[in-house]
């Protein structure tokens, strides 16, 4: 069954006589039960934290996503990457982070984790089966995204897990990316696959989301019990917005890809631009990797310019029209941001030039191609 089927389909009431074809929206705090033997039930939800309906029927669309034995939600795509990782660490452990990872996660080890005890080490996002040479008997977790979210290195994730397994390290990536649509690191082998359902489930940028999705029922009941101790909820008219977007998420995603990969074509060729970043081009150094292991490209790609000062990089973003000056990505709106001041990197890419993001919407591309004209004709 194809994902558009699975998504129009799954996670809705049985029909019988007039059923609404999506769950209930219930807003609770308080369950109240008519008998006192049921408070303390382990099998039943006995306080609105622990989720309600539209949670559960969420979650099984996420696990059909990718093939997942239990989903935990998350108000955020951030404490979807940082639960599950403080679920498999302690004091005394050392992790692996790729140096292309999403920012807030480079801060959230660095510094809130080594207050615990934890060390973190950053390692090459291209190192492949070379990452055996970092681990060390205390290693517990190897932290992945691919691609990198600004500068688009494809990993080598299933050299990387070979080596994780191995060494019985849990493997935990973010897969915002892909939208777990082209991409699916759980066939893999990876533990944990962590996604800003913001982005792409959401999809009209109005609200905060997230989700882990965990391969085997002990990463689950891991992430599940550290969210619960720790006071995770999220909210049931956000998990509503979330579970509607689903439904029609192939569709937008698919337009926008297209959308993404038409203007990466034209713009190789713009006498502006030193090179595009977009790994379904054959010029992306791992393009090969990518047409190895992902079904599809995103709308999510970066480019270099050249002979642009750091002014003209700051009026060249200020004067598009169409693509808004902005974080995230996968809503229904184009955005651009300038992506330099964010690049903290330990292994530096040698780009030759000030680097910039386009995050495709649902607009024309013929439009969005206009707007990029006018922008560079405005610094010319």
């Amino acid at each position: 069954m194809k994902p558009e089927t699975k998504f129009t389909h799954k996670g809705r009431p049985k029909p019988s006589l007039s059923t609404p074809v999506n769950p209930s929206l219930t807003r609770a705090s308080t369950l109240l039960f008519d008998k006192a033997e049921d408070l303390y039930r382990n099998d039943i939800t006995t306080y609105g934290r622990h989720g309600t309906e539209v949670h559960l029927a969420l979650c099984e669309l996420f696990n059909e996503l990718e093939s997942g034995v239990g989903t935990v939600l998350f108000p955020s795509g951030l404490a979807s990457c940082t639960y599950p990782i403080l679920a498999h660490v302690k004091s005394g452990d050392h992790i692996l982070l790729t140096d292309s990872c999403y920012g807030p996660i480079r801060s959230f080890c660095e510094n809130q984790l080594q207050k615990f005890g934890v060390e973190t080490e950053i390692y090459d996002p291209r190192i492949g089966s070379e990452i055996e040479t970092l681990i060390r008997p205390n290693t517990s977790v190897i932290i992945l995204e691919s691609p990198g979210s600004l500068t688009l290195e494809i990993q080598d994730v299933p050299a990387i897990v070979a080596i994780a397994k191995a060494h019985k390290i849990t493997t935990i990536i973010d897969n915002t990316w892909s939208a777990g649509l082209v991409y699916k690191p759980l066939e893999m082998g990876v533990d944990i696959s962590c996604h800003a359902a913001t982005k792409y489930f959401g999809g009209h940028s109005d609200l905060l989301f997230g989700a882990a999705i965990c391969r085997t029922k002990n990463h689950y009941e891991r992430v599940k019990r550290t969210a619960k101790l720790i006071g995770n909820s999220a909210s049931a008219d956000d998990a509503y917005q979330v579970l509607r977007g689903f439904r029609t998420v192939t569709a937008r995603f698919d337009k926008q890809a297209a959308t993404a990969l038409e203007l990466a074509v034209w713009l190789q060729d713009h006498p502006r631009i030193k090179t595009v970043l977009h790994p379904a081009l054959s010029s992306h150094p791992d393009h090969g990797l990518w047409k190895r292991d992902f079904s599809g490209a995103a709308p999510l790609f970066s480019f270099v310019v050249n002979n642009m000062s750091p002014k003209d990089v700051l009026a060249f973003v200020n004067a598009h029209e169409l693509f808004g000056i902005g974080y995230s990505y996968g809503g229904y709106e184009s955005l651009i941001i300038h992506c330099d001041p964010q690049l903290k990197r330990q292994f530096d890419p040698e780009f030759g030039g000030p680097l910039i993001r386009y995050a495709c919407g649902l607009e024309d591309v013929a439009d969005l191609k206009s707007d990029i004209t006018q922008a560079f004709n405005a610094i010319s």
